[in-house]
């Protein structure tokens, strides 16, 4: 999942058809990479469809939540979000760059 430039709550709405399609073609213990890294602005409303999202993720068996957030400050309180989203608590690990993340997940050296 990638987030970029301004992201309203109205976008993330709109995507989670086109998500819901994709995790259900998931096995369980499934992996997701989260890049917020070109973020420049996320509408505080935009924590609860991001709950919702959680939630669906952790429906269909999310184990490991790599986010990529280079500026702490532009968090919008997902660790918080995670409490309240994840009851099967997949492992979260943020990084702050790609680079970083991707070696997280085995896929770089």
């Amino acid at each position: 999942m990638i987030y970029a430039q301004r992201v309203s709550p109205a976008e993330l709405a709109s995507a989670s058809d086109e998500l819901m399609a994709v995790v259900a073609d998931l096995p369980p213990g499934f992996r997701l990479l989260a890049d917020l890294s070109q973020v420049e602005f996320m509408d505080p409303e935009c924590t609860t469809e991001m709950g919702r999202t959680m939630e669906l993720l952790d429906q269909h068996g999310v184990s490991l939540i790599v986010r990529v957030i280079p500026d702490p400050a532009k968090d919008i309180g997902l660790n918080i979000l995670t409490i309240f989203h994840y009851l099967h608590q997949p492992r979260i690990i943020t990084c702050q760059n790609l680079p970083e993340a991707l070696r997280q997940l085995s896929l770089w050296p």
